[in-house]
This record gives C-alpha cells, structure tokens and sequence, in this order.
C-alpha cells in the first residue's frame, strides 16, 4: 500500500508544473533562491513536486539557519550547547530555577554520571549550584545561580535577535499565517 502510494503520488507529480519558474511564481517572489537553483538543477532528472521540494527544501535550509543563529548566540555569551540546555531547563521553571538532579538528567536523557559531570563542569563554572533537599537528604537538586540566570538571559536575547533577523521580512499577518499552515503540517506528522 505504501509504495502503490508513493508511485501514485510521482504520476501525479510528473503531472504538475516543473522547473525553478513555476515554484518562483507559485511563491509569488521574483528573486530567485538556493532552492531555486536546487530545483532548476534537478528538473528533469528525476520526478519529483515541484511545491512540495520548494517547502521542505526550504524548510530545512531555514531550520539550519536557525541553528546557526544558535550557535552565534552561545559563541556570544561563551556557553556551551549542553550548558545551554540544563540552564535553560532549570530556568524554565521560574525563580528560583531549580530541579531534582534525578529529573533533570531524565529531561535531557543523561545517565546520572553524565549528569554529574555536566553539573561538575557548571558547577565549576558558577552557573548552577548543587543544594541537598531539606525533606530527603538523598536527593539533589540543581539550582541556577544568578551568574548562571543572567548568561541564560543573554543567550536568549541574542536567540532572539537571530530569530527576528529571519522572521522580520514577513508582516504580522504573514506570521501568523505562516504559523498556522506550519502548526496544520506538524499536527498531521504528529498525530499520525
């Protein structure tokens, strides 16, 4: 079923408008893109939708440009991406930032020795403390400390500037529509 599927789906493909011209129209933008040139490229040589390559062609350029705007963010605030992570999910439970140990190793799927390490390397670095819960003297929690909160802000705030830097030539109409055809596709994948 699957693969009568996928042939059905080429048959009609080849049906469809080919070539850079016709997805440039279909977007309604005259300037011509890498996923442009990538599918002017490939045209002809092997079947495929013209539309659906434009989307998920771009969709995956536009998802690496977001990492990279990541990336930039921690290059400027001096953290790393795992340090980023267990600030951000302590921070994300609102003042004061703190978690179980055990909790926050389950969150970012660690073992307790990678936990302990990447604590140690945090810890070390004044970004998190390690305090023993009053009711159970076993258990740790991690707490982030305001050194640790105040990077986590900038980190967030040069996120933010990236993310503006690519969202800014849409309009708040083209957002929140592009939003919306965005959440229908991942409601489908998801719910699948």
């Amino acid at each position: 079923m699957g693969r009568e599927a996928a042939e059905g789906r080429a048959r009609s493909a080849e049906g469809r408008a080919t070539g850079a011209e016709a997805a440039t129209e279909h977007a309604g933008n005259s300037a011509e893109d890498s996923v442009d040139r990538h599918i002017a490229r490939w045209t002809g040589k092997v079947p495929f939708d013209v539309p659906t390559e434009a989307v998920i062609t771009r969709i995956q350029l536009l998802a690496k440009h977001v990492s990279h705007g990541k990336e930039r963010a921690l290059a400027e605030t001096g953290l790393q991406a795992f340090e980023f992570e267990t600030m951000h999910r302590l921070a994300s439970r609102g003042a004061p930032w703190r978690a179980p140990s055990a909790e926050l190793a389950a969150e970012l799927l660690l073992s307790p020795a990678g936990m302990t390490g990447r604590l140690d390397t945090l810890e070390k670095s004044g970004l998190v403390r390690r305090l023993r819960a009053a009711a159970d003297r076993r258990r740790v929690d991690v707490e982030l400390t305001e050194e640790g909160h105040r990077r986590w802000l900038d980190a967030m705030r040069w996120r933010g500037v990236a993310e503006h830097e690519m969202i800014e030539p849409l309009d708040d109409g083209e957002r929140a529509a592009l939003a919306a055809l965005l959440k229908r596709m991942l409601l489908a994948v998801e719910t699948r």
